[in-house]
């Protein structure tokens, strides 16, 4: 758990900054022998994360989208839900944000929750009052955020054009610490976060930076530094994993997505899973996933660090590989894979039990499914409706569960 977040089983998207997706030991779907999945449900205008707070707090994030066709402003929302019935008991109620792109939420050491859609980032309480609200420097969606362990905030536009740039901000009035901080190319990935220090997915290379406590400033390390794309026809990399000693990710991110990923991708080659060591970014190594042309993801791959295993996927092929992996950069050995599956969400890890939950859209619609992760063998499904492909983001519940967003609709689902 970083330090910068509240201590809750999931305070942030992905359960924190650096996107391992695990969930810690008491919390989560517990799937035993005997049992099968079940869901309930609830309709809602593009579902983005749940967070948690304290025992029996769940806080559903949704933003608007139509008026983004005609140019127009969108809003985001935060609810505090039931965590059974999934109804909403508090509300925000529409909170400025302008350009649409799914944004971020996440709660503060400090006890209170932070929202960062469109080009506005938010502070609210933890009965969804709003406290204070920051209208961000460039006219952009702005892509989430992450809590550095010193407590501050730091976000960034997306761009896939044009310089991005990472905004620093204080917590308290969400005033900002520095002068905003330009990275060396466009970026479409959401941030990662270890400590004090900034790992960016650009439109070519990977990079960090570290805060400069003495000169209050994010400094460029400028022995990090990765061209992952060189001199092949792939596209950008999104979310990057951070697992103390490597950093994972996927590229061929641009894509067609509309309703599904399947058929979506753009470039002409394989999807690779990506890997560099965090104390070198020479040592580097790529491998393709399902080796299918027009390969394509939006989202990060998920790394047990325990089992020492990575699974990686290929959304627009419909296609699941898993690799154990040892410290060596090139030591990645196939386990598994599992062709005509439609996974494309963030995941849910389960380490305790070994089993990954995820999303698999087939027959026009979106299953949640429980993987061992060692082997594959499925252990559990259930059908949680909707025509989209889930693409954002999972968590675990406080009632061996897990809620699942998928766009238009959001669900709860548990064992019995």
């Amino acid at each position: 758990m970083s330090a910068g977040y509240y201590a809750s089983p999931w305070p942030a998207e992905d359960a924190g900054p650096a996107r391992l997706q695990t969930a810690s030991p008491s919390s989560g779907l517990h799937l035993l022998a005997g049992q099968r999945l079940h869901s309930t449900h609830r309709n809602t205008t593009l579902s983005t994360m749940t967070v948690l707070g304290d025992p029996g707090e769940v806080y559903l994030l949704t933003h608007s989208a139509l008026r983004a066709n005609f140019g127009l402003p969108t809003t985001s929302c935060v609810e505090r839900i039931d965590p059974i019935t999934l109804k909403p008991l508090e509300s925000s109620g529409r909170l400025p944000g302008g350009p649409m792109w799914p944004g971020g939420m996440a709660l503060h050491r400090n006890g209170d929750l932070y929202v960062v859609y469109g080009r506005y980032a938010h502070r609210l309480d933890r009965h969804c009052a709003l406290k204070q609200s920051r209208k961000l420097p460039v006219d952009q969606p702005y892509n989430s955020f992450v809590i550095l362990d010193n407590g501050l905030i730091v976000t960034k536009n997306l761009s896939d054009r044009h310089l991005a740039q990472l905004t620093v901000l204080e917590p308290e009035g969400l005033q900002s610490v520095c002068a905003d901080v330009p990275c060396p190319e466009a970026s479409i990935a959401r941030l990662s976060a270890v400590g004090n220090t900034v790992y960016v997915v650009g439109v070519r290379a990977i990079f960090r930076f570290h805060w400069d406590q003495a000169a209050q400033t994010l400094r460029l390390d400028p022995h990090w530094h990765w061209d992952y794309i060189g001199t092949r026809a792939q596209s950008y990399g999104w979310d990057v994993v951070i697992d103390g000693q490597s950093a994972w990710f996927m590229d061929n991110g641009q894509h067609r997505y509309r309703i599904n990923m399947q058929g979506a991708g753009v470039s002409r080659t394989a999807n690779r899973l990506l890997r560099v060591s965090l104390d070198d970014s020479a040592e580097h190594g790529a491998w393709e996933i399902s080796s299918l042309a027009g390969g394509s993801i939006t989202n990060p791959p998920l790394v047990d660090v325990q089992r020492g295993m990575v699974l990686g996927y290929d959304s627009a092929n419909r296609f699941l590989r898993a690799w154990r992996f040892g410290e060596a950069m090139q030591d990645l050995q196939p386990v598994w894979h599992k062709p005509d599956f439609g996974v494309a969400s963030h995941m849910v890890l389960l380490p305790e039990r070994g089993q990954v939950v995820l999303n698999d859209y087939r027959r026009w619609g979106e299953e949640v499914v429980v993987l061992d992760i060692a082997t594959g063998t499925e252990q559990g499904r259930v059908r949680v409706g909707g025509i989209t492909q889930g693409v954002v983001f999972p968590s675990v519940g406080w009632n061996d569960d897990v809620y699942w967003c998928s766009m238009g609709r959001f669900s709860r689902v548990f064992a019995a």
